[in-house]
This record gives C-alpha cells, structure tokens and sequence, in this order.
C-alpha cells in the first residue's frame, strides 16, 4: 500500500515536473503591428494625401488577416508561433489586426482594435519575422455568420465561393480639401469625379464544389519576410501610403467596381497587389505594404 502510494506521488510530481519543464522551453511573444501613412500614425478622424498624382482622402477602413506567423532565429530557421487562442482576435493560425476603430469615416468598423499578434515560440534569439498576409483556403470558405471570431465579421467575407476579404483598405475623398477652383459651396471636382478607392484583398477564380470551392486560381496570400526584426524592440509598419503611392486614386477604370476587388482583369489593382506582394499579370512582386519599424 505504502509502494502504491508513493508511485502515485512519483507519478503526479513526474507530471508537474514535466509541466515545468515544457513551460521553461517556450516563451510568450508579441509580434506589434503599426497602421501608418508613410511616417504619421493611422487615424480615422484624419485625411492624407496618397497615391501618384497625390489626392488629399480620408481612410474609412484599415483592417486585414494575417497567419501562419512564425520568427526566424539565429541559424536562419523558421520557427512557428503557437497563438493565444483568445476566442476574439486569434484562432487557430489566423489572426485580425484592426487598426479602425469606428470612428471618423470609420463607420463601418468596430469600436475595438487590435494591434498585435500574441504567443508563444521555444526559448532563443530572433532575428526575423514571416507570415502569410491572408486566410489559410482549409478556412477561406467557411460561413462567416457561424464562423468563430475573429472569422464571424460578414464586414470581412466576400461569399462562400470567394471567402474571406484577407484585407480591406478603404479610402474616399477628403470633405475638407476643395480645389482653388471650386466656387464656394460647390461640390470639389475631384468629388464629382470619384466616390472614393476600396482595396479588397481576397481569392478570386475560386472553383468547384456546390458551396465551398476544391481550388482558386488565384489565391492571392502573400508570403510576408522581414529580416532584421527583433520582437522586443521592433513592430512592423503596415503602410498604406507605400501600398497606393503609384495608383492614381482618382480614377477607375471603365467598367470595373470601385478601387480594386483583386480581379486580374481590374488595371486599377496592378500597383496595389504588386505591393501587397502579390505578381500581377506578368509583372513581379514588390512588396512595399510592410516594413520593420520601431515599437510604439
């Protein structure tokens, strides 16, 4: 009886051990994001000057998925995240960083933010950070109305054959900037001529299946590597000046919608998913939407 007892005490402190053990190996981990307009912090109460030729705007979205997180460490490896399964900004691998917070032309937002993606990685020394701009396809092509946060935002979902918006970056002309050539009370021409630049990122040339497509031929996830990132000093800068600066907002092609809905057909969308990371009909990527910058 006394041997029994004593393998069952063995047994419970082996476990406990083993607990500790396994908890000392990992460490938490915050990979910070930034939303910025070139070298000014995002805000939805405020209006900047983007694209070529540069048009004064006011932003009415800011919000994308990220996944698949990992770090790289000092051998150059790739080392996944494990996220905090919070049950509203993370799932799974998936992630919403929401730099909107409804106010200002935000009106379609939500009043909550999120900044960061949160963690754990094994013990050691970082020098690199990658993900996937976007949702992994096992998940794109859920029902968002019964899907679990932050996947259940219909704000965010296209339809069950084109899934999920991986982003939505939204822009229409600034109330406040009207030309010198514009009479007093006056509509500003380039109001007349715009009603704004919607940029939705998401798969397109989804096929197959009654609901849920078995493939997309354009998936439209970027690969997302910056070298040179440490997570305890560094955050990474989510610019949408460097993603519109050579697309003229001010105008849309005929015959297409509004701003860039990833349709390989839409000539709006060439410098922006260039930018996202993302080749566009010939031409290679160039990701410029996201930068190591210094945490806030």
């Amino acid at each position: 009886m006394k041997i029994g007892v004593s393998l069952f005490g063995l047994s419970i402190a082996s476990c406990l051990m083993a607990q500790r053990v396994a908890a000392q190996e990992t460490q938490p981990i915050t990979i910070q994001f930034r939303g910025m307009a070139g070298q000014q912090v995002f805000r939805c109460d405020a209006a900047y000057s983007l694209g070529t030729p540069a048009i004064s705007v006011n932003p009415t979205d800011f919000r994308f998925y990220v996944s698949e997180a990992a770090l790289i460490d000092a051998q150059g490896r790739t080392v996944p995240v494990t996220l905090t399964q919070d049950q509203k900004w993370q799932y799974q691998n998936v992630a919403l960083i929401d730099f909107e917070n409804k106010s200002g032309m935000c009106s379609n937002g939500t009043i909550d933010t999120n900044d960061r993606i949160v963690g754990t990685v094994p013990k050691g020394t970082y020098k690199g950070v990658k993900f996937t701009l976007g949702v992994p396809f096992n998940l794109n092509h859920n029902d968002a109305a019964i899907a679990p946060s932050p996947l259940n935002l219909t704000s965010l979902w296209w339809n069950w054959r084109a899934g999920y918006k991986f982003a939505r970056i939204d822009f229409t002309p600034a109330m406040s900037a009207h030309s010198k050539h514009d009479a007093p009370g006056k509509t500003p021409a380039h109001h007349r001529d715009r009603a704004g630049f919607i940029i939705h990122l998401g798969s397109t040339g989804c096929m197959g299946g009654a609901q849920k497509p078995e493939s997309c031929k354009n998936p439209n996830t970027s690969t997302i590597t910056l070298n040179n990132f440490n997570p305890e000093q560094d955050a990474i800068a989510a610019d949408i000046m460097a993603l519109v600066a050579n697309t003229n907002l001010a105008k849309n092609q005929p015959e297409t919608p509004l701003g860039c809905m990833s349709d390989p057909k839409d000539g709006d969308c060439a410098g922006v998913m260039r930018n996202f990371g993302l080749p566009w009909n010939g031409q290679p990527a160039r990701q410029t939407f996201f930068r190591v910058a210094p945490k806030q």
